[in-house]
């Protein structure tokens, strides 16, 4: 628990994501300047979105499954709207 009564299974989504993020770029690299972490992060954020397989999501990628999410949104908003014609 830190200081302010918080501790890490209060946010386990994002202590997961940040354990991830040090352990497969941070901490394998020596930076030569804060750019350099920035630009790497952004690839990093973009690869973890759109390549990287995650078991939470049966091995699919989090841009696959809100493709998914909107599809089905979408078309079931399309029979409501006629369902109500």
């Amino acid at each position: 628990m830190n200081r302010d009564g918080w501790d890490s299974y209060d946010n386990a989504l994002a202590e997961n994501v940040n354990g991830s993020y040090k352990n497969e770029l941070i901490n394998n690299h020596r930076w030569k300047d804060v750019l350099e972490v920035e630009i790497a992060t952004f690839e990093w954020v973009a690869w973890w979105n759109t390549t990287r397989l995650h078991q939470a999501l049966d091995y699919r990628t989090p841009v696959e499954v809100e493709n998914d999410y909107w599809r089905i949104a979408s078309t079931s908003e399309k029979i409501k709207i006629r369902a109500n014609a």
